[in-house]
């Protein structure tokens, strides 16, 4: 199997320009992962939000997961379990409306560099989408107005935690499933691995490199390109030792936002017959369905989202 795409993004300036973006092409055709090198968030930032994230779990989340493994006897289970994750989070949200001020426990330190971290992949998220624009033939901007609703995109990260798990085997860090939403930011642990995409049926692991950034495409992306691009299904395997530090932040379309094919990506002899291949929906009504459905199949998602009777306005995107 070839080898898991990594992009220099610093190759995009320059005479490498056109393979870098040809071996983004391929990734989101053919992986729907691809890992960034030379992004331009600073080593020093990422390593602070690391030693942040690594030590409020030690002192704010860790007894309180060793409670809830105790309490629901984990340690001691016998068969595969299929409704829990072996991992300890919390959630941020920064688009529309933060709420890192109101989250408990995190101190005034850790609230601002999150907030710093927040900007720089906000503004890398963006620059993403008008690379997959470019690569797809859609004007500039295009993604980033098919997300914006009448509030702007939805932006927020979840930060986990993945400890040591007696039993691997039986409990997953986190069971498969495709992302909802847009597209996915993951800073990721350098040290433990345990992320795994599905590619032509086999698990691939996910290679943890210091100071990169994890890029996945969610469903959204797969509808707007008219599956062009795929979102791809993927997991956590609990390790045994080292705990596993997660931090994904999700770049994803507003809450009223329309969400449907690119015109310019489906077929004439589609549009002719009438048979779009995927949905035209509301975000939101998305994620509601998505909330019970998760590590479930997509494919019933958009086909219940088809016959969904919504008559939304679907005018132009603008792109000014």
């Amino acid at each position: 199997m070839e080898s898991f795409p990594v992009i220099n993004m610093e190759n995009l300036n320059g005479e490498n320009r056109a393979i870098t973006m040809d071996k983004i092409k391929d990734a989101c055709e053919n992986w729907g992962f691809f890992e960034l090198v030379n992004h331009g968030i600073s080593p020093e930032l990422m390593d602070t939000v690391e030693r942040m994230t690594k030590g409020h779990y030690k002192k704010c989340m860790e007894q309180r997961f060793r409670e809830l493994v105790a309490s629901k006897g984990l340690e001691y289970v016998q068969t595969e379990v299929h409704d829990l994750d072996w991992e300890s989070t919390f959630h941020l949200k920064h688009l529309p409306v933060s709420n890192i001020s109101q989250i408990p426990d995190l101190d005034d330190d850790y609230r601002n560099v999150m907030k710093e971290f927040a900007v720089k992949l906000e503004k890398l998220a963006e620059e993403l989408l008008d690379l997959l624009c470019e690569n797809l033939g859609l004007e500039k901007g295009y993604l980033k107005n098919a997300f914006h609703g009448s509030n702007g995109p939805n932006f927020g990260t979840k930060v986990s935690n993945y400890p040591p798990c007696p039993k691997p085997d039986l409990i997953k860090g986190l069971r498969a499933h495709t992302d909802a939403g847009g597209i996915i930011l993951l800073f990721q642990d350098d040290k433990v691995s345990g992320l795994q995409l599905l590619k032509d049926g086999q698990w691939v692991d996910v290679p943890p490199m210091h100071h990169s950034i994890v890029i996945n495409l969610g469903d959204q992306l797969e509808v707007i390109t008219n599956g062009k691009y795929k979102s791809v299904l993927h997991r956590v395997v609990a390790q045994t030792d080292g705990n596993r530090m997660s931090i994904a932040s999700f770049y994803n379309p507003g809450s009223d936002a329309v969400i449907y094919p690119a015109p310019a990506l489906v077929g004439r002899e589609v549009e002719e017959a009438g048979e779009e291949t995927y949905p035209k929906f509301v975000f939101e009504d998305y994620m509601k369905l998505y909330a019970g459905l998760k590590f479930q199949a997509k494919e019933p998602r958009f086909k219940a989202m088809k016959a969904m009777v919504s008559t939304p306005n679907l005018g132009p995107i603008a792109t000014a």
